[in-house]
């Protein structure tokens, strides 16, 4: 049973390196932002949020991309493989700039700019979000597989490694 989660700083590339475990392993994978948002830019609630989370967690097997820190620790609880993206500021504010105007699956909407309240919670998450996902991490590691990754050439190196050990 596989049951992953992604996390890590927006614009990190969390849904692209969940759509390539999904590839690998053939698992659903879900996207916590494609849940929260609906189309018209509104949001569920989080009753409603929650309940699509147990929805998902009663699955024998999942990849669940997102941050979302009310729900991080739950999340972390159910998982038994947790991928940490801690990439550079720099890395991660480019990720989030360059996909600005394109179609995503992980989002109902196309984003039209790189908004000031989003990029500042790029800005700070290292210092807001990161030590509560490390200090998490820690509480939590027992029987949990746990990687991080650096740089984003780190995380390629991982995914070329599965598929050429599954040759």
């Amino acid at each position: 049973m596989k049951k992953i989660i992604v996390i890590g700083c927006p614009g990190s590339g969390k849904s692209t390196f969940s759509r390539e475990l999904k590839k690998f392993y053939n698992i659903p994978l879900y996207h916590l932002d494609l849940i929260w948002n609906k189309p018209d830019k509104t949001t569920i609630t989080r009753e409603e949020f929650d309940n699509e989370l147990s929805k998902i967690f009663n699955e024998e097997e999942w990849i669940i991309d997102g941050n979302y820190q009310r729900t991080l620790e739950r999340r972390i609880k159910e998982a038994n493989t947790i991928f940490l993206l801690d990439y550079p500021l720099e890395v991660c504010i480019n990720g989030a700039t360059n996909r600005v105007g394109t179609k995503r699956e992980d989002m109902p909407w196309v984003e039209d700019e790189l908004n000031k309240e989003f990029k500042q919670k790029i800005l700070d998450f290292s210092k807001d979000k990161l030590p509560k996902i490390y200090e998490l991490l820690n509480t939590y590691k027992e029987n949990k597989n746990i990687i991080i990754f650096k740089s984003r050439e780190d995380a390629d190196k991982y995914l070329d490694g599965l598929i050429l050990n599954a040759k």
